[in-house]
């Protein structure tokens, strides 16, 4: 008999925060290629489409008052004002994604994840760290394409933020990227197995015991 996993499990919210150059988009980039079945949900925004983007591709967007008006009712899992535009996650897309065992990777700030973590707190909360404030300097350098003004505020921020890690399930550092690569695929993994995602799964091996009794 061939045990089929998938018709017990409940799809995985993993979140994964990260400073500013810490490396975080190229790090989930190396997992999204190698497991190319994350969910995404599109967010709903109150800014205008640029250029080619189109509504319900990009984004769903929304005027100021339906945003307002969905986000009283408790819509979102997740909401921000960003530039005097507001950007938020709905949360019925996640949660069907979830119930049909798929997973869902949140790339996301810190104060995101904070509201996440109200909603889907049985995810999987991931925080990369820089492995120091001087390498960070020199990745933020090397990129280019900061002044010395946006970096200065870029490291502010990632002080601040670096404050909030204690409250993560794991954390990354991303000294050498094959090592904190291993890390954050192993704590996905690993996310995948809690009992709270396999619902009914022991019910199931335990009732071969009676059936064979």
């Amino acid at each position: 008999m061939t045990f089929d996993d998938h018709k017990f499990r409940l799809g995985q919210v993993l979140v994964v925060c990260a400073p500013s150059g810490t490396g975080k988009s190229t790090l989930i980039a190396m997992l999204r290629e190698e497991y190319p079945d994350f969910g995404f949900s599109i967010s709903y925004t109150t800014r205008a489409p640029r250029g080619v983007e189109q509504d319900g591709r990009e984004y769903h967007f929304v005027s100021r008052e339906t945003f307002v008006a969905m986000r009283s009712r408790g819509a979102f899992c997740e909401w921000a004002e960003v530039h005097g535009n507001f950007y938020g996650t709905a949360t019925k897309p996640v949660e069907e994604m979830l119930h049909r065992g798929q997973d869902v990777l949140f790339d996301i700030d810190v104060q995101g994840a904070k509201q996440l973590k109200k909603t889907f707190y049985k995810g999987t909360f991931v925080f990369l760290l820089p492995p120091s404030r001087e390498e960070l300097v020199r990745r933020l350098k090397g990129r280019g394409t900061d002044s010395e003004e946006s970096i200065a505020k870029r490291l502010t921020n990632a002080s601040g933020e670096l404050a909030q890690a204690e409250w993560f399930d794991y954390w990354v550092v991303n000294d050498d990227l094959a090592e904190a690569y291993d890390e954050l695929k192993a704590v996905y993994l690993a996310g995948r197995c809690k009992p709270s995602l396999r619902p009914g799964i022991l019910d199931n091996i335990m009732q071969t015991w009676k059936n064979n009794g």
